[in-house]
């Protein structure tokens, strides 16, 4: 029992000094989690689906139909013909617009918030 204490004690220090930083890694990790989250949306949209559809779960270079059968496993990927993407770029840009740090944050109520939208509508039409 003392022993497994002990182990306990080892695996779990790590774990109690990375509680007292959760901030600090929050935000040292926001850009994973950004990515994950656009991984995802880019798996499950329906662009890709149709594409997928389109070609007849096939490649459309050599012919190759996608496979799930064990040992014969083949994916299809779908590529961007017309860009390269810069994940990372994407993400500085989501986390600049969308996911500013909190001291660039306000809270309003809805009425307020809805305000201070008509009064930049205004603004920029000056």
């Amino acid at each position: 029992m003392k022993v497994r204490n002990n182990i306990l004690n080892i695996l779990f220090k790590p774990i109690r000094k990375v509680k007292s930083r959760r901030k600090y890694l929050w935000w040292q990790t926001r850009n994973s989690k950004i990515s994950q989250s656009l991984r995802q949306l880019w798996l499950r949209s329906k662009e890709r689906s149709a594409a997928l559809k389109r070609s007849k779960y096939c490649c459309e270079n050599c012919g190759v139909k996608q496979s799930k059968a064990k040992g014969k496993e083949v994916k299809i990927e779908v590529h961007h013909t017309d860009m390269e993407i810069n994940w990372s770029d994407i993400c500085d840009i989501i986390r600049e617009k969308l996911l500013p740090s909190p001291d660039r944050l306000k809270c309003y109520c809805k009425s307020c918030h809805k305000e201070v939208h008509d009064n930049d509508k205004k603004n920029k039409g000056l």
